[in-house]
């Protein structure tokens, strides 16, 4: 079984509350885990765009749904048109989830939603989960 501490795995965490942006990051930095920021789904895409294309892939995205110029669900929807991106795992935050439309998730190709506030310890359970790790945080 495959450590957590030691893990390159690359982990894209877009909000535009830098207080969340922090905690996720450094949650995550903790667990071993190389972490890119940016603050809206635009920003985001470029980023994916650039590291796909330096061979330096994204292996999941961390979301919040309601961010300025494009929202959580506009990235992944973008994601989903270009092949090199539509693979990528999406892990969707959101404090307004009764804002998603039945089946938008599922839709999007969202792997996973989790309502704001959450439980850092839990966020990292599913990062793991969804980069096939097994859940090993501590």
């Amino acid at each position: 079984m495959q450590s957590v501490q030691g893990n390159q795995s690359r982990v894209l965490v877009v909000d535009d509350e830098a207080h969340i942006v922090m905690v996720v990051a450094l949650k995550l930095r903790n667990a071993g885990f190389d972490v890119e920021t940016a603050g809206d789904g635009d920003e985001a895409l470029a980023i994916l765009q650039g590291s796909a294309t330096m061979n330096r892939a994204i292996n999941l995205v961390v979301t919040d749904l309601q961010m300025p110029i494009m929202n959580g669900i506009e990235l992944a929807r973008a994601m989903n048109q270009d092949a090199r991106l539509a693979k990528i795992p999406v892990l969707m935050l959101t404090a307004r989830g009764h804002l998603l439309r039945d089946g938008e998730a599922t839709d999007a190709n969202i792997a996973r939603v989790i309502h704001k506030p959450f439980s850092p310890k839990g966020l990292l359970l599913e990062v793991e989960r969804l980069l096939g790790l097994g859940g090993l945080a501590a």
